[in-house]
C-alpha cells in the first residue's frame, strides 16, 4: 500500500530533524516554510518564532551582504561554503558555513533551501586567542626573592636575546605563562603578536585547523582561514601543555620548527612563517618521552633552551610577599580594606606544601576575601573547610600533599620515586656531587638532572 502525501511529509520531516546540519527553507517571498530541529538549536530559537515569518523580520544581518537565503531568492543562484555571521531575535551572534540553493519548478522560482554548519564556537575561540593579554607581564612583575627563581629569570632574560624555541617545565600553577609572556616582551619580537593556546583544551579535530589553518573545501564547512602559526607571524606562539598534542600533530609542529613553513589543512602549498615557539609542560619531559606523550625528536628540538620553574614549596620565603600582593589586588576588585593574615594563618601557610603552587595561593586569598565582612584580617574561619584540615595536618607534621587528605601511600608511583631518589643519590655520591659528571653517566642533560634533584630535595649535593 502506497504512503499518502501527509504521511510521506511527516516521515521526511522526522528524517530531516535527525540530521546534524541545520535545514532552513523559505518561499519566494522569504517566509520560512521549513526549519529543522538542528537549525533551531544552532540559532537558539523556537520553531514557532521562525515558521511563517520573513527571515529578515526574525534575524539581523550586519555584514553588509544580507542573508544568503534572501540572496538565493533575489539572484537565483547557488552559493557553497559561504561563512555568515548574523544575530537572532535576542541579539545573540551566530556564525555558520552555508550551502544555499534556489528551488525551481518549470523555470519558476519557488524559494530557497539552506544547509548550514554551526561554527560559532570556533569563531569565538579564534577571537579570544587573538586578544592581547589584558595585563602584559614582564620579568619585573615576577614576584620572587628565591635564588632558584632568580636563576630561571636570568636564563630567560638571556634566551630573550635569541630566536631559539624555548621549553618551560613546571608544575601547574608555577607561572609558566607569566614567564613566557615576560620572555616575549623582553625580546625583539615584543611589537609582534603574542598568542597563547592550551593544547589540552580542544579536541584534535579542532586544534589542527586552529594551529595550522584551513583551506576552503578541505572538509565540510571548511573556509580559507590562517592558523595560529600564521597569525603569530613576527611574534610568539605559546603552546601550553604541549604533551597533549597527538604524535601526528607534534610531527607537523616539528616540521614548522625545522623548515619555517606551514601547510594548512587540505592545502598543497607551503607558506613561510616567522614565529617563535614557546612550549610548556607540567611534567618531566623525559617521563613524557618515555611514556610516548612527547616525540623524542620534538623534545630535542625544543630543549635547546629549557627552563625549569621551581614549585612554591621550594621558595616558601616568597609567600608573605605574594599574599600581600594578592590581598592588595582583591582589595581593589572587591572594594575591601583587608590588611593581611592573622599570625596563625600565616604560620600554617608557611608549613603547607601548596600542591597547586602560586595559583592555589591566589585562589585561597580570593576565596577568603569573598567571605570577609567587616574584618580587616583573614582568619582560619575565612578559609574553606578542606583547606583548613590540610593546614592543620601540615602544622601537626602530617603529610598534606596533592594526593589527598590521607597523605602518602605505598602506591607504585611512590615506590618508583623512592628507587629513583636512591639511585640518583648513589650516582651523585660516586661523582662526589658533580652534577655534570652524574648527568653524563645517566645520559641526560644537566638541566634535567637538576630538575630531578630539586624534585627529590637533593639540591644540597651540588
Amino acid at each position: 500500500m502506497s504512503m499518502d502525501r501527509e504521511d510521506a511529509m511527516e516521515l521526511l520531516e522526522a528524517v530531516l530533524d535527525k540530521l546534524d546540519e541545520g535545514i532552513h527553507v523559505v518561499d519566494s517571498l522569504g517566509r520560512t516554510i521549513y526549519y529543522n530541529e538542528k537549525m533551531a538549536d544552532m540559532e537558539a530559537m523556537r520553531k514557532e518564532d521562525v515558521m511563517g515569518k520573513n527571515i529578515q523580520d526574525v534575524f539581523t544581518f550586519s555584514d553588509g551582504g544580507g542573508s544568503t537565503l534572501v540572496q538565493a531568492i533575489r539572484e537565483g543562484r547557488a552559493t557553497e561554503n559561504v561563512k555568515q555571521t548574523y544575530f537572532n531575535n535576542r541579539g545573540m551572534p551566530i556564525t555558520t558555513v552555508n550551502h544555499t540553493y534556489p528551488i525551481r519548478r518549470g523555470g519558476r522560482l519557488l524559494g530557497a533551501v539552506e544547509i548550514a554548519r554551526d561554527i560559532t564556537r570556533e569563531e569565538r575561540l579564534q577571537a579570544n586567542m587573538l586578544k592581547a593579554p589584558t595585563t602584559p607581564h614582564t620579568f619585573e612583575t615576577i614576584l620572587s626573592s628565591s635564588p632558584s627563581m632568580a636563576e630561571v629569570i636570568e636564563h630567560a632574560r638571556r634566551a630573550a636575546r635569541t630566536q631559539s624555541s624555548v621549553l618551560i617545565v613546571g608544575e601547574t600553577g608555577t607561572g609558566k605563562e607569566l614567564v613566557a609572556q615576560s620572555l616575549h616582551h623582553a625580546s625583539s619580537r615584543s611589537l609582534g603578536p603574542f598568542i597563547s593556546q592550551n593544547c589540552a583544551a580542544l579536541p584534535e579535530s579542532l586544534i589542527e585547523g586552529l594551529l595550522f589553518g584551513t583551506v576552503r573545501g578541505a572538509f565540510t564547512g571548511a573556509v580559507d582561514r590562517p592558523g595560529l602559526m600564521e597569525q603569530a607571524h613576527g611574534g610568539t606562539l605559546l603552546l601550553d601543555e604541549l604533551n597533549s598534542l597527538s604524535p601526528p600533530l607534534q610531527a607537523k609542529l616539528l616540521r614548522v620548527l625545522q623548515e619555517r613553513v606551514v601547510r594548512r589543512v587540505g592545502d598543497v602549498q607551503d607558506r613561510a612563517v616567522d614565529v617563535r615557539i614557546i612550549a610548556t609542560m607540567n611534567e618531566d619531559p623525559l617521563d613524557a618521552v618515555a611514556a610516548g606523550r612527547l616525540r623524542k625528536d620534538l623534545y630535542y628540538r625544543l630543549s635547546v633552551v629549557t627552563l625549569f620553574l621551581p614549585p612554591l614549596r621550594e621558595r616558601m620565603a616568597d609567600i608573605p610577599h605574594l599574599v600581600e600582593v594578592f590581598i592588595e589586588k582583591y582589595n581593589r576588585l572587591f572594594h575591601l580594606q583587608v590588611e593581611g593574615l592573622q599570625a596563625s594563618v600565616m604560620d600554617r601557610f608557611m608549613h603547607y606544601s601548596w600542591p597547586g603552587n602560586v595559583r592555589e595561593l591566589e585562589h585561597t586569598i580570593e576565596g577568603a576575601m569573598n567571605l570577609i565582612q567587616d574584618e580587616t584580617m583573614i582568619g582560619l574561619h575565612h578559609l574553606p573547610l578542606h583547606l583548613r584540615r590540610k593546614l592543620e595536618w601540615a602544622v601537626g607534621g602530617e603529610p598534606a600533599d596533592s594526593r589527598g587528605e590521607q597523605g602518602a601511600t605505598n602506591s607504585l608511583d611512590a615506590q618508583l620515586e623512592q628507587y629513583e631518589r636512591a639511585y640518583l643519590e648513589q650516582v651523585l655520591h660516586r661523582h662526589r656531587g658533580n652534577v655534570s659528571a652524574a648527568a653524563r653517566e645517566l645520559g641526560m642533560s644537566r638541566q634535567n638532572l637538576q630538575y630531578r634533584l630539586r624534585k627529590f630535595g637533593l639540591t644540597r649535593r651540588r
